[in-house]
């Protein structure tokens, strides 16, 4: 059955069909009907709604329920993920699987409450100190942020480490048609490591980040990137259109891919062979299908909803074979399919974008 509903929204009811009953968070704009459907979904499910007191009280809530061995999501926007990322850190470094949502907002600071991409950084390179990744995560519909809620959760699971689904105020405030997965009887993951009780049948687990030995936590630590290289051979997600013959690739995830896709349309009709590379997942990164693109291309351009972040990635890809052209907005405003197209034909040209 199709039923038209908000972004936020959708997220929230996919969690709920996706076996998650533990939510904590804290209001902000642009992702707060997220929380206030789970406030009312929640508990009459059997389930668990708690308002924290800060942002960092959540994140922290989330560590404790996931520690339990609790399917457990939080959400927030920009400032609100910055105050959570020393918990996304603490989450990580005690390999524990959660679900957290950025409803980007504009920045920095409180910065404004209109649609962004300018958290890319933060997400991919620094979601909190120390060594390590998280999976991110970044749909481009209602649709596609549903079908993405189970795979993270389950990729969270099997890997014991927090996911990010990178949304944008766009995102999750635009209605859409959109397919949700069946209620049921969801069956969860087996997990031995919980700290739920052991009943005297088992050795205690302990649910810590803190190693006092060096050579301890040098051996945690590159057993967790042995995992890390095993997603990135395993699990990178994205799209391709027209790419094969295109003479110039337009890069782009999110919300802005959509603006990108009228605009290569619009390219090609009027005989540029222009293509979409759109990465469905942020971490791990596509590197190796932009490197394939760059052996036949002529240019690449990327375009994002911020002053230029993801670009370093897809330079890095490149790897000098051929140029990188970078055309943003940013403040919250959402570039047009003929400011794209404009930037397109101007590389066509032989110009900079």
């Amino acid at each position: 059955m199709r039923v038209l509903m908000k972004g936020n929204e959708a997220l929230a009811e996919a969690a709920v069909r996706a076996g998650c009953r533990h939510f904590f968070g804290y209001p902000i704009t642009p992702q707060t009907e997220l929380a206030a459907y789970m406030a009312k979904r929640l508990p009459k499910i059997d389930g668990v709604f708690l308002q924290a007191e800060s942002e960092i009280a959540a994140i922290n809530m989330v560590l404790g329920a996931a520690a339990a061995g609790a399917r457990v999501m939080t959400s927030s926007s920009s400032p609100g993920i910055s105050l959570k990322t020393e918990g996304i850190s603490y989450i990580a470094g005690s390999d524990l699987p959660a679900l957290i949502i950025n409803v980007q907002r504009g920045g920095p600071g409180l910065g404004g409450i209109q649609p962004s991409q300018a958290d890319y950084w933060q997400a991919t390179k620094a979601p909190g100190h120390g060594d390590l990744h998280i999976l991110v995560f970044a749909p481009n519909s209602v649709q596609e942020m549903v079908d993405t809620v189970q795979n993270a959760f389950d990729l969270a699971d099997e890997y014991r480490m927090p996911a990010m689904i990178l949304a944008d105020g766009m995102l999750g405030q635009m209605m859409e048609p959109v397919t949700l997965p069946d209620e049921g009887e969801i069956q969860l993951p087996q997990k031995p490591w919980a700290t739920n009780g052991h009943g005297g049948n088992r050795p205690r687990n302990i649910a810590n980040s803190l190693y006092i030995e060096a050579a301890e936590l040098e051996h945690l630590v590159r057993e967790r990137f042995a995992r890390y290289a095993e997603i990135e051979q395993k699990h990178v997600q994205v799209e391709q259109i027209g790419v094969d013959d295109a003479d110039f690739v337009v890069v782009a995830y999110g919300a802005t891919a959509r603006v990108c896709q009228a605009a290569v349309r619009a390219a090609r009709a009027k005989g540029i062979k222009a293509g979409l590379l759109r990465p469905i997942t942020l971490w791990p990164f596509p590197t190796q299908a932009i490197a394939e693109a760059a052996n036949h291309v002529q240019a690449f351009l990327t375009v994002e909803m911020s002053m230029g972040q993801m670009v370093d990635d897809v330079r890095l890809a490149v790897n000098g074979k051929v140029p990188v052209a970078f055309y943003g907005r940013t403040g919250g405003i959402i570039p047009t399919p003929q400011e794209v197209l404009e930037q397109i034909e101007k590389i066509a040209e032989g110009g900079q974008a």
